[in-house]
């Protein structure tokens, strides 16, 4: 796994061809690392890490701390190399190998989950080379079924034998069900292919029918699936929670209010894309660790922008539907605000409402809004 601080791609090469046309990549490449052993240096005019023979435990080093590599070496001599310190597809960084006349970009290890198949077309572009991917879905130009909204931040639920089958059902051109879930208004992302195979249907059960061989689920809901066929759920980035809570909660409480409320009312966790609160908690340790261990934004809200979502709307939280304006509450006797939670969720996620409104512990708040034309 590559270390955090580490830059994100090193461009290694042995010989003075592949130093040369490493040196072009470089230039092409300016945030990426340029390792050079140092004789067939001689000559190259590029800033330069240079290295002693042997290449074995060096490439190894830059294995574990880089995200990818591009290689000037022959395909089974770079494989060789990296023989002892090979892992997985979802571990090992992008390898992508370049021969010394520079006529191909190979893309050799984790090719589309790890990105040297995007690698491979970057590195060719730059040196003027023919880009090889062997991955079944690029070769073939199908979908890539666990890339399908990584760029938009979908986040894929499924097991991975689920998840292995399914794209075999996509590759071997069997009839696949796909359901975009209206409510989480999620549309087909642009960049990827709809293969002919594919069969956008009306509804969850139609997803559920027999006749297909694999279902893949958009959808920010929960549901229950009955056994049989393989279901790929896509969980896109649609809720947005606005958080309320005393001084000193610790992130545990606050964690378990929202795996309660987003339970009681079928919603996925893992479509959380942003945590809000008032600026006055916006060094609330709580607070913070819930948004760290969610890996989303903490989108931080003054009490006027929050009393004006308040007072605009009839969903905020205290108010008095009776009145005019909001009632008096014990958040704007203590923060000045008529309420936290259910304007903050609105802000954040650029909605007029929340779909659920504040549940509430004796030191928390929570309610969700959903985001508003969310990216497909």
């Amino acid at each position: 796994m590559p270390s955090a601080g580490t830059s994100r791609t090193a461009i290694v090469a042995v010989s003075r061809p592949g130093a040369r046309l490493a040196a072009r990549l470089s230039a092409a490449m300016p945030d990426a690392q340029l390792h050079l052993e140092r004789r067939a240096a001689a000559g190259v005019d590029a800033e330069a890490q240079l290295y002693d023979l042997p290449l074995r435990p060096r490439l190894q080093s830059m294995f574990a701390t880089h995200d990818s590599l591009v290689v000037f070496l022959p395909v089974g001599a770079t494989v060789r190399l990296l023989a002892p310190v090979l892992g997985n597809k979802k571990q090992d960084p992008a390898v992508v190998c370049v021969d010394d006349a520079g006529r191909y970009a190979v893309s050799v290890l984790s090719g589309h989950v790890g990105g040297a198949d995007r690698l491979a077309h970057m590195v060719a572009e730059a040196i003027g080379a023919q880009p090889i991917i062997t991955s079944a879905s690029d070769a073939l130009n199908v979908a890539a079924i666990d890339l399908i909204g990584a760029d938009h931040g979908w986040r894929i639920d499924a097991s991975p034998t689920n998840l292995t089958r399914a794209a075999a059902a996509v590759v071997n051109g069997e009839p696949v069900a796909l359901w975009l879930d209206p409510q989480c208004g999620a549309v087909w992302p642009a960049n990827v292919p709809m293969s002919s195979n594919i069969v956008v249907v009306d509804n969850l059960s139609d997803a559920m029918a027999p006749d297909y061989a694999a279902s893949l689920i958009v959808s920010d809901r929960v549901a229950s699936f009955d056994p049989g066929a393989p279901r790929v759920v896509y969980r896109p980035p649609t809720l947005a929670v606005g958080v309320g809570c005393r001084r000193d909660v610790d992130a545990d409480h606050i964690s378990e209010l929202l795996d309660e409320t987003l339970a009681a009312h079928g919603l996925a966790k893992s479509s959380v894309a942003a945590i809000a609160t008032i600026d006055i908690k916006a060094d609330e340790p709580g607070i913070i660790a819930l948004a760290r261990s969610l890996d989303v934004p903490l989108e931080i809200f003054d009490g006027a922008q929050l009393n004006a979502v308040a007072e605009q709307s009839a969903d905020s939280e205290a108010i008095d539907a009776q009145a005019s304006r909001p009632t008096a509450s014990k958040a704007q006797e203590l923060l000045g605000v008529y309420g936290v939670s259910e304007p903050a969720a609105m802000l954040a996620a650029g909605a007029p409402g929340v779909i659920v409104p504040r549940a509430k512990s004796d030191r928390a708040t929570v309610a969700v809004a959903r985001i508003a034309n969310p990216a497909g």
